[in-house]
């Protein structure tokens, strides 16, 4: 199979939210030929000011190019962009390439991987671990199920926007490690406000609590950024508290079917859905705040409030 590079291949890819769109610029970067699509025409437009071309519609897409990278926000529309009579699978020639980078169920990933088969594409799901930030320096680690052969082609690609990127298996391996790492996300965010709140309410300065924390051993490098925005209760969206809890959706319905206990995780669950069911687009370390208004602590801020 021929490795997939700059000079061989033309890109085309759907979705341009905040993840989708630093990675398409960075392929853009890499001297990747990148035709673009997203339903909103302003998304596709801005990276069309890069050097982008963009598609009237998903069919256009998929008929020019050698391979189709699409990023998007949950199953169903992954279904929508890829299937009927509109979708990728309908427009991609035979031999096309499909790395899809979704979040996505593992189900997910090899039904696309089973239907793209019979048209004779070949599909690698490509989970994504890491922020937006991460994406823009193509730091991102890549988490990947499919072909060996396959992978080791779309090597150029990887390297254009990730710092490492794994081979876990066949189909569906890659968003099955996904959730895993997810897990872990989402109850060590869930862990630290409850440790951050045990302090605040038993004396400790919530600013200084924060600032010691973040410099031990037990904070992960994901969560290191987060308490220092916590500090100023800072919780615009990097990775939106939404996305997280559709995580813990997928992470729950994949740990039922194979019998799995997670009472943690189903606690962790909980806090999340109160404080999306009453919250704004925001980050998904703002659990701490409502384990603080649970605890009916205050935060106060750490920065001069002004009149």
């Amino acid at each position: 199979m021929r490795s997939l590079t700059a000079n061989q291949v033309k890109l085309g890819f759907i979705g341009l939210g905040n993840m989708g769109s630093r990675i398409a610029q960075r392929l853009l970067d890499h001297g990747y030929q990148l035709e673009v699509y997203d339903r909103d025409r302003a998304k596709a437009e801005a990276i069309a000011a890069q050097g982008a071309a963009v598609a009237k519609n998903i069919l256009e897409l998929a008929r020019a190019a050698h391979v189709v990278l699409s990023c998007l926000t949950n199953d169903e529309a992954v279904r929508s962009v890829y299937t009927g009579t509109e979708g990728v699978l309908a427009g991609a020639r035979p031999g096309t390439t499909v790395l899809e980078m979704s979040t996505i169920s593992p189900e997910g990933s090899r039904e696309l991987s089973r239907l793209g088969a019979q048209r004779g594409l070949e599909v690698l799901d490509v989970a994504i671990s890491g922020s937006t930030p991460a994406a823009e320096q193509g730091m991102l680690t890549l988490l990947v199920g499919g072909s060996p052969d396959l992978f080791r082609a779309a090597e150029p690609i990887f390297q254009s926007v990730a710092k490492q990127y794994f081979l876990l298996g066949g189909p569906g391996s890659g968003t099955t490690m996904k959730l895993v790492v997810n897990t872990l996300l989402g109850l060590g965010m869930q862990a630290i406000s409850e440790a951050v709140v045990l302090g605040e309410k038993t004396g400790l300065d919530r600013k200084r609590l924060l600032d010691v924390l973040s410099k031990t051993a037990v904070i992960a490098p994901a969560h290191v950024g987060k308490v220092a925005r916590i500090a100023i209760n800072d919780y615009s969206p990097q990775f939106p508290l939404r996305l997280m809890n559709k995580d813990f959706e997928l992470i729950l319905s994949v740990a039922a079917r194979a019998n799995v206990s997670m009472p943690a995780t189903e606690a962790a669950f909980y806090v999340n859905s109160e404080e999306l069911s009453g919250s704004h687009e925001e980050d998904f370390s703002a659990v701490l705040r409502r384990m603080e208004e649970v605890a009916g602590v205050s935060a106060i801020p750490s920065y001069p409030v002004t009149g």
